[in-house]
């Protein structure tokens, strides 16, 4: 691993990210960023931020974006808020309103 970086407590379905992960995981950086741009779903723009801060944390280093590959990005479930939606005969339904914690990892490319 030459650089991490890391999204918490995000306001998204994990099973809803793992969709978008899985159409970059193990790519290099630059491909990986047009595929993001292409993709229509909501967890494009959060996974966009956390990949550009893990190569600007790379950079940090001394790498540049053509020597990078996603070696390895996980969208894990973080804690639930619990809230109550009204139903009929005076009873309440509980919501589960998830979170993701995302993790990405940057590795050099070998040939």
């Amino acid at each position: 691993m030459i650089a991490k970086a890391q999204g918490n407590f995000l306001r998204m379905k994990p099973m809803n990210v793992r969709q978008v992960i899985d159409l970059i995981r193990g790519k290099d950086v630059s491909t990986s960023l047009v595929t993001l741009a292409h993709v229509e779903k909501g967890a494009t723009g959060m996974l966009t931020k956390i990949l550009n801060s893990a190569v600007s944390n790379a950079k940090q280093k001394g790498l540049t974006e053509e020597q990078l590959y996603i070696s390895k990005i996980t969208a894990d479930q973080g804690p639930m808020w619990k809230r109550f939606r009204a139903a009929s005969m005076g009873r309440a339904t509980p919501i589960l309103k998830r979170t993701t914690h995302i993790t990405i990892e940057l590795d050099l490319i070998t040939k």
